[in-house]
């Protein structure tokens, strides 16, 4: 353990956490107690934490009302989003772990609207990563194990951590220069879990929950005004106001995989939240259709009289498609085929589908 200045603030996030050896655990508070510039980072991002980490509550959602819950097995075809009743089905081990899931989901004061649904997200993942051990080697999503899940997010999470000034907390990759953003994104995932998988699961969380901290705790999570300006992450250019909702969906799908490769059933988010990812999913999704057949899409549960026509506006709407919003954003997530997502649908089929077809193809988790 180095005792210098700049060596203690590259461990103060994994403090921050609890992530760091007894050793280093130890010699940061000395360091501390002489440096005011440290203390100040150490106060900051250990409030971060602790409004992300907050004791579990009542088995309420965010609006104080009974949470909902979704059936852990539930697959592709059977209704993935179909959320149970308060109170049923989510008995046992379960029924404790989404109770916290759900209360963890703190209204997070300092943190701006559009970070909250990531901030919820994170604390989500964290509360089931403690599920995890001896269970780390578990198949989970395309050929990653839940270890290798964590340590995609750690890619995932650090193309806007260091668009915002964060440090990346892996080593570079060799990627060459003008490399498409879809081949350089799966590249750095590689890397990243190679890297991880030569360290232990415990690590690769600490190094996780270390930058989402570190993100939570920059100006642009708690300032709407600075996260209006524009920005390109992996390829996409948006307000990183819509990027830290984009991280929130990932963290929530990622969680949902491991959930449902270990049985686990894994809450939606709370409503507010998940409007928020719905909204961000319909506009990147109506810019995909502009010349399209129109087609009336309604999400259920957003709000009241919430529709949208996608595709071109010199047609009369051709059909119309009702989702459930778990579902679609299951859909726009690649977690359902667009053939075997529940929905309604009058009208032209081939609209509908061409529409479900291009939601899928959004993918990119």
């Amino acid at each position: 353990m180095t005792n210098d200045h700049d060596g203690v603030r590259e461990l103060l996030a994994a403090w921050a956490v609890g992530a760091l050896p007894p050793a280093d655990a130890r010699a940061v508070p000395l360091h501390l107690a002489d440096c005011e510039t440290c203390a100040a980072e150490a106060e900051r991002l250990r409030a971060t934490v602790r409004l992300l980490d907050g004791t579990p509550g009542p088995d309420t959602g965010a609006s104080g009302a009974p949470g909902d819950a979704r059936d852990g097995t539930a697959r592709a075809g059977e209704g993935r989003g179909g959320r149970e009743r308060a109170g049923g089905g989510l008995g046992g081990a379960d029924g404790v772990l989404a109770s916290a899931l759900r209360s963890r989901r703190a209204r997070t004061p300092g943190v701006a609207p559009h970070a909250a649904p990531y901030a919820a997200a994170v604390a989500g993942l964290q509360a089931l990563v403690r599920e995890l051990p001896g269970r780390w080697g578990t198949p989970v999503v395309h050929d990653w194990d839940a270890h290798a899940t964590v340590a995609h997010l750690v890619a995932a999470d650090e193309h806007l951590a260091v668009a915002l000034g964060v440090g990346a907390r892996l080593p570079a990759s060799r990627i060459p220069a003008g490399t498409p953003a879809a081949y350089a994104w799966e590249l750095r995932t590689a890397d990243a879990i190679a890297h991880e998988h030569a360290r232990t699961p415990e690590e690769t969380v600490a190094t996780w929950a270390a930058q989402a901290a570190d993100l939570l705790a920059t100006p642009e999570a708690r300032d709407p005004s600075l996260a209006a300006r524009a920005a390109t992450v992996m390829g996409l250019r948006l307000p990183v106001a819509d990027h830290f909702v984009i991280r929130a969906f990932e963290a929530w799908i990622h969680a949902d995989d491991i959930g449902r490769a270990l049985g686990i059933a894994v809450p939606p988010p709370p409503d507010e939240h998940l409007e928020q990812l719905v909204r961000l999913a319909v506009r990147i999704l109506g810019v995909a259709l502009h010349d399209a057949p129109p087609v009336l899409v309604e999400v259920t549960g957003t709000a009241p009289g919430t529709g949208w026509v996608l595709g071109s506006d010199a047609e009369p709407v051709a059909a119309e498609l009702t989702l459930d919003p778990v579902d679609f954003c299951l859909l726009v997530g690649g977690r359902y085929a667009p053939d075997e997502v529940p929905r309604g649908l009058t009208g032209d089929e081939r609209a509908a589908r061409n529409v479900l077809a291009t939601a899928a193809a959004l993918a990119w988790l």
